[in-house]
């Protein structure tokens, strides 16, 4: 049997899949991987992914409990893209529809309806609400207006925010501190929802940093 070169360079190390219900043959959601995702996928059984806005590998179902059991994995001929056939564990998509490809592009409707209540934590849910709020008409929302007035809107309000934290924090108001890094926060959120980053990636950074000293690290920076 011949071995398959996949072309990970000339896809910036991140391969597109496509998941199909190995039943019913509906396109369910797609999905990035890098070697370590398919490795990992390949050895479990079960589909793994690389998180562009996590920066790091996931399980699907890791946290809502709604995995994909693969059942065949193909790639397509210029061997950059992959196909995989799954058995899928409750619904695919984050919103609670079975499927991501819900909406008609042309007419901008709903075609399908949610099956499950999300299960997601409270930072994952923040952060698809405010990934939809980009699409949003403009009037139906505070963040909606937020990306439709664009990037110097939003980050004035974070540096607003970010102003009205020190003043709380002068004050010396532990209520007023908690209330303006709520606001600080939030507005930060919108900002890398804006960029298509997850707050996880944040995390993820710091987490790169425990045990590293200040100075140590921005040097690193400078180099």
């Amino acid at each position: 049997m011949n071995k398959i070169k996949i072309e990970w360079e000339k896809s910036g190390g991140l391969i597109p899949a496509v998941i199909q219900d190995i039943e019913t043959n509906e396109v369910l959601m797609l999905g990035y991987m890098n070697k370590e995702a398919l490795e990992l996928t390949q050895k479990t059984g079960f589909v793994h992914y690389f998180s562009r806005s996590k920066q790091r590998i996931w399980k699907k179902g890791e946290t809502s409990g709604h995995t994909q059991e693969v059942k065949e994995l193909l790639i397509d001929c210029d061997n950059d893209t992959f196909l995989i056939k799954v058995k899928q564990i409750g619904v695919a998509c984050h919103t609670g529809r079975k499927s991501c490809f819900f909406t008609n592009l042309e007419k901008g409707e709903i075609v399908s309806e949610v099956e499950e209540e999300p299960k997601y934590n409270f930072m994952d849910t923040l952060y698809h609400t405010l990934l939809e709020r980009k699409s949003a008409d403009y009037k139906s929302s505070y963040v909606a207006s937020l990306y439709h007035k664009g990037e110097n809107t939003i980050l004035k309000k974070v540096v607003e925010e970010a102003g009205e934290l020190c003043f709380a924090v002068k004050d010396d108001d532990k209520n007023e501190i908690i209330y303006e890094a709520a606001d600080l926060l939030f507005h930060s959120m919108v900002a890398l929802a804006y960029k298509n980053i997850h707050p996880e990636a944040i995390l993820n950074e710091l987490k790169r940093r425990e045990g590293v000293s200040g100075i140590e690290e921005k040097n690193s920076r400078k180099k």
